[in-house]
């Protein structure tokens, strides 16, 4: 039995798998923050401040051009070997590790209950 496209379990459905995306991607700025500060040089609080301005640049910005852009500017002055490629790989091999991540925090899919608890409103 399959569900039609605008019934409320496919909604719910499709919502969740956006939100479930979207963290993912935010923890891919994260993760990618993370490795473009240590290439910077950064340690300790900074590493976690310039992580987290990622993050919060791709949800004010959500277009991944914008956080490899600043990454790539941040990197310039300081005469690194670094390539746009590196960078770009660096951030698209972050994809998958976020979205490694998340299968292991939601290994099984959600299944009807989450429908459920969706259309009841709970």
């Amino acid at each position: 039995m399959s569900r039609s496209p605008d019934s409320p379990g496919h909604e719910a459905k499709y919502k969740l798998d956006e939100e479930l995306h979207f963290k993912a991607r935010c923890r891919r700025a994260k993760l990618f923050g993370v490795w473009a500060a240590e290439q910077m040089g950064m340690a300790g609080a900074k590493v976690d401040d310039y992580a987290r301005s990622m993050v919060r640049l791709y949800v004010d910005q959500p277009r991944t051009d914008v956080v490899v852009r600043t990454v790539l500017s941040d990197l310039q002055p300081l005469n690194l070997s670094l390539t746009e490629h590196d960078v770009v790989s660096a951030f698209d091999r972050y994809l998958a590790v976020a979205l490694e991540q998340r299968a292991e925090e939601f290994p099984w899919a959600l299944d009807f209950d989450h429908v459920r608890a969706a259309i009841s409103g709970q």
